[in-house]
């Protein structure tokens, strides 16, 4: 079982597994997870680290910046509301870096609240079980949320099981390349499946990283954790040969507030 699906979990650690899982694989976060919530097991206990243990914390999950969002939004849930998750969504979208598919699945999974939870796979699912297509498009319209609103059951216990079981379904089963059909409990009914498949081969759309500024970003990054101190853009020099991309990707961590110049000129991860 994923730890995250421990029924003992806290409406906080929920919320950390949502923000680690964004754009990362379960397998990559299940490890870093337990050792998060081991060390700040509540939004209390993070909000009075440092921004350079956060990211040193956070590791190699990749995209950082959402280390830092999730520290900013424990200050906030400490400050505002005794150190306890928020349970309205207007409430759970104003915290920092918590948008529409987070507050709908924290209300469903921390909250048992119903709510209308649109995750890659619940998408999936959709698409092929009820509109005979391969997959939705690259963005949610109004039109698939108001369908998708008419399938979650009306009630919140049952609404947020309906979520947790279609979403582990389109995990498991309805995977995005080679869906389990023939042992599918839903085959009969898939109008994608009836229609005999109409988008042929399904060909996951994948992120080019080598040679792109986000891995020069990580190579920075990772150089700035494993220092106990500071180091020079000198010392990064060494590291990539395009110095141009070297210094546009350090300018960006800059401005995302992922390292800190000090006035020496030095460079080291916010404290």
């Amino acid at each position: 079982m994923l730890p995250w699906r421990d029924p003992r979990m806290t409406a906080w650690q929920i919320l950390v597994s949502e923000i680690m899982l964004q754009q990362t694989p379960a397998e990559r976060v299940a490890p870093q997870f337990e050792a998060w919530i081991k060390r700040w097991p509540t939004a209390a206990a993070l909000a009075r680290a440092t921004p350079a243990e956060v990211i040193r914390q956070w590791d190699r999950l990749g995209y950082p910046n959402r280390a830092l969002r999730l520290h900013k939004t424990a200050q906030v849930v400490v400050r505002d509301y005794a150190g306890e998750l928020p349970d309205t969504y207007e409430e759970l979208v104003a915290l920092p870096g918590i948008g529409d598919y987070t507050a709908s699945a924290i209300l469903a999974f921390a909250h048992n609240k119903r709510s209308v939870v649109l995750d890659t796979n619940i998408r999936r699912v959709i698409a092929r079980v009820w509109n005979g297509q391969a997959r939705q498009g690259p963005s949610i319209s109004s039109i698939e949320r108001e369908f998708a609103q008419s399938l979650v059951p009306s009630t919140d216990k049952a609404a947020a099981i309906w979520s947790a079981a279609i979403m582990e379904f389109g995990a498991t089963i309805c995977t995005a390349t080679k869906p389990s059909c023939d042992s599918c409990i839903l085959a009969k009914d898939c109008a994608w499946r009836l229609a005999g498949y109409p988008t042929g081969d399904i060909k996951p759309r994948t992120q080019k990283f080598v040679g792109t500024d986000r891995q020069v970003r990580g190579i920075i990054m990772k150089v700035l954790r494993d220092s106990t101190g500071s180091v020079t853009q000198n010392d990064l020099r060494t590291l990539w040969a395009d110095h141009q991309q070297l210094d546009r990707a350090l300018d960006g961590l800059v401005t995302d507030g992922l390292v800190d110049v000090t006035r020496a000129g030095r460079l080291r991860l916010p404290q």
